[in-house]
């Protein structure tokens, strides 16, 4: 509805930017997704530990978040449509070598190769995400958290048709079809995106990466950032394994419980951009209690032995759409709560701090993907997946709790600063003076 709203005074031009930023979301998460139901299992079977498993998604992150910091830098020098295309051919290359891993041999040889596809899939992902984060607020100024939860429903519904797909796929036709169909689709909206992509041309500022992150407020933020990504990546290598040694369910029945999460998620991104955009004093409440929502939600994942409750089917569904629902509360206002920082801080306008902020943003996700698979993978195998997830919430926890002591510590300041302005002092005893 809010695009709708917008589209009514949308020109050509960012109609066309929607478009293709729309089918970067959907191809890249449905890419990312179809691992999920089959390739842990697929993978103990070529001999990687759970541990490994978590490494191998975790690879994908952290040569994710090494090129988003260094294209971030760079976006105006390479060019955003150029880095746009260019990503998602590299990505859709990627995807369709994954599917021929499985005819190497067992052991190091495969889990060498797992690493060195995701590596190269990874920087095509980086590529094309950082470019569209900056497109997109370009194109989109003063509305750029109601875009961007706008277009989070092609990210959810990638999220959702990823898991069953790639589970129906694997069970139907083996490991090497799910990779390879998506990989196709992805390379033939390369041409796609090449004609309908409008290019936006900029002059580098003076805008510094480190004065950015090295704002409080920016940091506290990036904090909220790799929570959120490390509690989601930690789904990733230990849900799947969970879902089928606990219930009992078969791996195309694995992906439909995904859906919990990537239905809640896609579905409240929208209404909560429109709250980020039209109320943005909403934004850090947002933030607070997503992050505090979140932290409960994994505690109760599992849940927690503590709890001394029997996991069921049921209540494990419904934690997952309230975790969908928790991150997108603290996920989508995110971005233009940097930008507006960045702004506050004396930073130029344009397309050069977007690819700052972009950059940032998926660095700081990247890190929390790397952080989330690799520590959840090793703490699921050492102390089983209920009490890794309420250990993973601790750092939602930790993000919300922080973002909501800096937010009050700010509120307060003001409050002071307004009824004891600067000055005030000063004043009085210089009109005293005049008076005598």
């Amino acid at each position: 509805e809010a695009l709708g709203e917008e589209s009514r005074r949308l020109t050509r031009e960012q109609l066309f930017t929607v478009a293709a930023t729309a089918s970067i979301n959907f191809s890249s998460m449905i890419c990312f997704s179809i691992l999920g139901p089959f390739f842990p299992s697929e993978a103990e079977k070529k001999g990687a530990s759970n541990t490994v498993v978590g490494l191998i998604f975790g690879c994908f992150a952290l040569v994710n978040f090494l090129v988003a910091l260094i294209l971030g830098n760079y976006l105006t020098h390479i060019g955003a449509k150029f880095m746009f295309v260019a990503g998602m051919f590299v990505s859709g290359c990627g995807t369709i070598l994954f599917g021929m891993l499985d005819k190497v041999p067992s052991g190091p040889t495969f889990i060498g190769l797992c690493f060195l596809v995701r590596a190269v899939d990874a920087v095509g992902f980086a590529a094309a995400m950082t470019a569209s984060f900056s497109i997109l607020a370009k194109a989109f100024p003063n509305n750029i958290a109601t875009v961007l939860g706008c277009l989070e429903i092609f990210t959810g519904l990638g999220l959702v048709l990823g898991p069953p797909l790639g589970g129906f796929l694997y069970q139907s036709f083996g490991y090497e079809v799910p990779f390879i169909t998506l990989g196709c689709i992805v390379l033939v909206l390369v041409p796609v995106n090449m004609c309908i992509l409008p290019k936006y041309d900029s002059i580098p500022s003076k805008g510094s990466f480190w004065k950015l992150i090295l704002l409080p407020k920016v940091l506290l933020l990036c904090l909220t950032i790799f929570s959120l990504s490390a509690c989601l990546g930690f789904l990733d290598p230990t849900m799947s394994l969970f879902i089928l040694k606990k219930f009992k369910l078969p791996a195309g029945y694995v992906g439909l419980v995904f859906l919990g999460l990537a239905l809640s998620y896609s579905l409240s991104s929208p209404l909560l951009g429109l709250l980020s955009d039209k109320l943005p004093y909403l934004r850090k409440w947002l933030l607070v209690s997503g992050g505090l929502m979140t932290a409960l939600c994994f505690f109760m994942l599992g849940p927690a032995p503590v709890l001394h409750i029997e996991s069921q089917l049921w209540m494990f569904v419904l934690v997952l759409v309230l975790i969908g629902f928790s991150l997108g509360m603290s996920a989508i206002p995110v971005f233009p709560e940097i930008l507006h920082c960045a702004y506050e801080n004396g930073f130029e306008e344009g397309l050069s701090l977007l690819g700052l902020v972009s950059g940032l943003f998926s660095a700081m996700w990247s890190l929390g993907a790397f952080a989330g698979p690799t520590l959840g993978g090793f703490l699921n195998e050492k102390l089983g997946f209920e009490w890794a997830s309420a250990i993973q919430g601790g750092w939602a926890l930790l993000s919300g709790l922080a973002t909501g002591i800096f937010y009050i510590t700010e509120a307060t300041r003001r409050s002071s600063s307004l009824q004891n302005p600067p000055g005030n002092n000063e004043e009085r005893s210089h009109l005293m003076g005049s008076e005598t």
